[in-house]
């Protein structure tokens, strides 16, 4: 811990977060953003996500708190809470950390076998080959679509790969310039997710 650079941590028991039990549990739900991508395949994961945090937030009172962009959509549930519920909390999000293939890493990555972890590396590179082909003026879906085969192709079987606003998560318009393209798919025992955000038109 100490030579993470931290002073504290915080290591609760369920007995503390739920003294009642989770049937006694009162929840908090971030609707519409929570519902979709990550939220479709996994129904109440959000709820459940919002509920802690919102407990730890109100235990510890911090004045900031930083969260993983790896995870995009529970980065935009937690900054969504925070703002409709008033909290004087700055949520910032921390860049992905990659390994060398651009492997986004996360504890995930322990499912894979060492031939499914050389090709999980696609999936940052079907991202990215979306996003040359948005800043190129090109159709979005039609890249999409290429993406997805380029997974099927490596052994994956995808889950959702899309284009989204990066301000609201919704689906991107026209006039978005603030775009993230966010990806789940499942190869082997794993499910990976990862996404990248950029400006349509880049300066």
């Amino acid at each position: 811990m100490i030579a993470a650079g931290a002073e504290l941590l915080f290591t609760p028991t369920p007995e503390l977060i739920y003294p009642k039990g989770l049937a006694q549990q009162t929840f908090i739900e971030v609707p519409d953003i929570g519902d979709e991508l990550c939220g479709a395949s996994r129904p109440g994961h959000f709820r459940g996500v919002a509920t802690i945090v919102a407990k730890l937030f109100n235990i510890v009172q911090p004045d900031m708190a930083l969260f993983g962009r790896k995870d995009f959509q529970q980065l935009m549930v937690i900054k969504t809470m925070v703002e409709d519920l008033s909290m004087p909390i700055e949520v910032i999000g921390v860049d992905t950390i990659r390994e060398a293939s651009g492997l986004a890493m996360s504890s995930r990555n322990g499912y894979l076998t060492a031939d499914e972890k050389h090709r999980a590396a696609t999936l940052k590179r079907a991202i990215d080959g979306v996003i040359t082909a948005v800043q190129h003026g090109q159709d979005h879906h039609q890249a999409i679509a290429q993406a997805e085969q380029q997974l099927k192709a490596a052994g994956f079987t995808p889950d959702y790969f899309e284009l989204r606003s990066a301000d609201t998560l919704r689906q991107a318009s026209e006039n978005d310039n603030h775009l993230v393209v966010i990806a789940a798919a499942y190869l082997g025992k794993a499910r990976l997710i990862d996404n990248v955000s950029f400006s349509r038109h880049p300066k």
